[in-house]
């Protein structure tokens, strides 16, 4: 009879044995024999038998040379070695094999490697391979000469520790000193057991619990290490896409930067697109294709501008003159409601043309602050000689100025050019111009509101004050020798030519708009003007909410030591702030 090394079954005959182990065993997962490891491969249980299970391997294969020394004399007695062997082990195979009882010590095969049969594998062409291998295997009296030089001890107990001469004397002593231990199951045996805190496993050592526990441990860190390479690994995609995000944000807003600045340079004519004249040809051009303007009328108006440019003095076709002088009439004959007024010098109107549309505003301000001087005994002695210029010949007056060293900060603004371009100008290229010309003037920024509503009752009281001499008693129409103020805010210029007092004490400036056309100037030249002609002039401290403006101020002639004064000081420009 034969018995199963791996389930204790008996078998009549050889070959039986060869069908059960093939049938029931070999055809199931490789299983650990100790500890019940599963789900790996024969070669990888191996090495975990060989590490984890060093021990019970080693106690197990010196029973093994124990048995086959004391009874494998020759190939013919092969039966009767199983079953020496298994009755030698039979008791002390719970000792040896956990808490497992049904795997006992003959696990192992007779060449003492750890190629056992325990192991099962899917593959059935294998293990048939590694059935008939085991048939060719040598005989047991070839290695028993090498078993008998290399590997005997003498046998220790299991139990007790005790060692003997030889195997038989340690079967005797086994079952007679162990007979209890061998009866009894191993949850009654009175060895410590260990129980594993992570899988609650019992082992008999702790050496064998100690391994066992490793092998968790190792199990562990490698989980971790695979967490933590997803970990790196979504990071890395994490920064991967938030530097696409940031990579089109920011083209985004360089897209959005690239438009506002392309914008804003059309807008103040930085954009390369032509200058005066380019322009008034092509509104002239416009004008001729809708019908408007009668081909002759179009080569009439541009041969006088071809001659204007060509002298560089304006030609008049958008100036009114006599307004003041008109004004003057009316407050003495008419508005009862107005306590007293003060007038400017007098003072032409200029509006824009077809080809300063929309940009020109500060040169035709310009134009009316110059024609105001012109006409003015006290500014003769630096002006003498000048005409109103036009708006090209302004531009280059400016450019000459910023040559002179004027302002070196706005010129690099403007890319220290005017001609040629629709760009805009201000009360400081006003301010370098005027003293260029050894005009005295200064500016002055209301920066914030100082009423309510955004108002800016403190600029009514300065121009107040810039034309009067606040004396009581003086009369109704005050005609002033001052020159009008140019008064800038945001996105438009225009020119203060009076202030009104009402008779309720409020105040309210008479201001001159380059974006008013001749033909509505023109209606305060009647002699029955009516007051709703003014409603264009006159402009109440509500009416003038923008966050901030600027004027500029003249004050009378520089000499030659204050003009290089002025200029030195313009390299930083300042100006008076009120509040």
């Amino acid at each position: 009879m034969l018995s199963c090394d791996i389930c204790g079954e008996t078998v009549t005959s050889e070959p039986d044995m060869k069908a059960h182990l093939l049938i029931v065993h070999m055809e199931n997962e490789v299983v650990c024999p100790f500890c019940k490891l599963s789900g790996v491969n024969y070669d990888e249980m191996c090495f975990h038998i060989e590490t984890a299970h060093f021990e019970e391997n080693e106690l197990e294969r010196n029973f093994e040379r124990i048995n086959t020394v004391q009874y494998g004399t020759s190939d013919n007695s092969e039966d009767n070695t199983l079953q020496c062997r298994s009755e030698v082990n039979s008791g002390i195979h719970s000792a040896c094999a956990s808490n497992h009882p049904k795997i006992s010590t003959q696990s192992l095969p007779k060449d003492g490697t750890l190629k056992h049969n325990a192991f099962y594998s899917e593959d059935l062409t294998g293990s048939r391979k590694f059935l008939k291998s085991k048939e060719k295997e040598c005989d047991l009296s070839k290695i028993k000469g090498s078993i008998y030089e290399t590997m005997y001890s003498p046998p220790e107990c299991p139990f007790c520790g005790k060692i003997e001469d030889c195997s038989q004397d340690m079967e005797t002593h086994v079952k007679t000193k162990h007979a209890n231990l061998l009866d009894t199951p191993l949850e009654d045996c009175d060895q410590p057991l260990y129980d594993c805190p992570m899988c609650g496993l019992v082992c008999t050592h702790y050496h064998i619990l100690q391994e066992h526990v490793n092998l968790h441990l190792e199990e562990s860190n490698f989980g971790q290490g695979m967490d933590r390479i997803q970990c790196s690994r979504d990071l890395e995609l994490a920064h991967q896409l938030q530097q696409e995000e940031d990579r089109k944000r920011r083209s985004e807003e360089s897209r959005q930067e690239m438009e506002e600045f392309q914008k804003l340079q059309r807008q103040y004519g930085l954009d390369n697109s032509g200058g005066y004249k380019q322009q008034q040809l092509r509104n002239m051009e416009i004008e001729v294709n809708r019908g408007r303007m009668h081909p002759s009328e179009f080569h009439r108006r541009k041969a006088d501008m071809m001659e204007s440019l060509a002298i560089g003095i304006d030609d008049g076709k958008t100036k009114t003159s006599g307004i003041i002088e008109a004004l003057c009439r009316y407050y003495q004959n008419a508005a009862t409601d107005v306590r007293r007024v003060w007038l400017s010098a007098v003072v032409d109107h200029f509006h824009s043309s077809f080809g300063d549309k929309g940009w020109g505003c500060g040169y035709r301000n310009f134009q009316m602050l110059l024609s105001s001087l012109l006409q003015n005994d006290a500014y003769d002695d630096c002006l003498k000689g000048m005409s109103v210029p036009c708006i090209p010949k302004i531009q280059s007056m400016i450019e000459d100025a910023w040559k002179e060293g004027f302002d070196p900060q706005g010129a690099s603004q403007l890319n220290n050019r005017l001609q040629g371009t629709k760009a805009w100008i201000g009360a400081c290229e006003v301010y370098t111009l005027l003293t260029s010309l050894r005009i005295k003037c200064h500016i002055v920024d209301f920066h914030k509101a100082t009423g309510p509503l955004g108002t800016h009752p403190r600029l009514f009281e300065w121009i107040l004050n810039y034309y009067s001499s606040e004396r009581e008693g003086s009369p109704k129409v005050v005609c002033t020798s001052k020159p009008p103020i140019y008064l800038q805010h945001q996105g438009h210029s225009r020119t203060v030519v009076g202030i009104e007092e009402k008779k309720n004490r409020t105040l309210c400036l008479l201001i001159f708009d380059p974006g008013c056309p001749s033909r509505e100037m023109q209606k305060l030249l009647k002699q029955d003007m009516e007051a709703s002609s003014l409603k264009q002039l006159r402009k109440f401290v509500g009416n003038l909410k923008h966050k901030q403006y600027q004027i500029v101020a003249v004050e009378g002639v520089l000499s030659s030591e204050e003009k290089v004064a002025r200029r030195q000081a313009s390299q930083l420009f300042t100006a008076e702030k009120i509040p």
